[in-house]
């Protein structure tokens, strides 16, 4: 993986750009529906308050997907997402992978929700990152901020697994990186053993929890 080593330094609060850019996101990484060109101006709205390079990756998403097919850019979508384990963005997969651990992990992004006076999403786990993303964007900043910052991991090993695929949504990702504290020395060497050897395994059944943005598709639904 090729990754930066950086220093983290300290803590600041959310941002208004912030949180511009993590709505955006949560809009980009969305499952491009019927409704994308209507979202796709929203971004864009949004990403006119958005300055640096933040606003800049952003744009290449929107590009990219203005540009697109609409069957292309729904089949790409279920391709990377859906098919490719290392670009999952559910993430707690590369945390508790398919262990009894990972309930508890989704339990806890879902306390937190609740703990802000908002409901676990409804269609959606609660640790879908566009899920995580509206969730700090519009209903608690700091509480959201501190789910991203401690799945820093995952979000990294997603932005790589992308940038190596190609995809647009690799641009997307980095945005939301950008308004995070810089990955530390053993984040990064986590997240490098993470791509390489996947994530923890026991077979369980998991029940999801049920949110407002479009959530993914299975394969063969457009």
């Amino acid at each position: 993986m090729r990754l930066l080593s950086r220093a983290r330094p300290a803590a600041v609060g959310p941002t208004l750009q912030d949180r511009l850019v993590w709505q955006a996101a949560s809009l980009l990484l969305a499952y491009p529906d019927e409704a994308l060109p209507q979202r796709l101006d929203t971004i864009e709205r949004l990403r006119a308050n958005v300055t640096g390079r933040a606003g800049e990756l952003l744009g290449r998403t929107v590009a990219a997907l203005r540009e697109a097919d609409p069957v292309d850019a729904a089949t790409a979508y279920v391709d990377v997402f859906d098919l490719r384990r290392r670009s999952t963005m559910y993430l707690t997969y590369w945390t508790g992978g398919d262990t009894r651990n990972r309930g508890t992990e989704i339990h806890a992004f879902a306390q937190v929700y609740r703990a802000a006076g908002a409901e676990p999403p409804a269609g959606e786990t609660p640790d879908h990152l566009p899920v995580v993303l509206e969730f700090a964007a519009t209903v608690d900043p700091e509480a959201g901020r501190r789910l991203l910052v401690e799945h820093r991991v995952p979000i990294d090993v997603l932005r790589e697994a992308l940038t190596e695929a190609g995809s647009p949504y690799a641009h997307t990702v980095e945005a939301v990186c950008e308004t995070l504290p810089p990955a530390t020395d053993q984040e990064l060497q986590r997240a490098a053993r993470l791509a390489q050897a996947g994530p923890p395994a026991e077979a369980i059944g998991l029940q999801p929890f049920t949110l407002t943005v479009p959530p993914r598709r299975n394969e063969g639904e457009h």
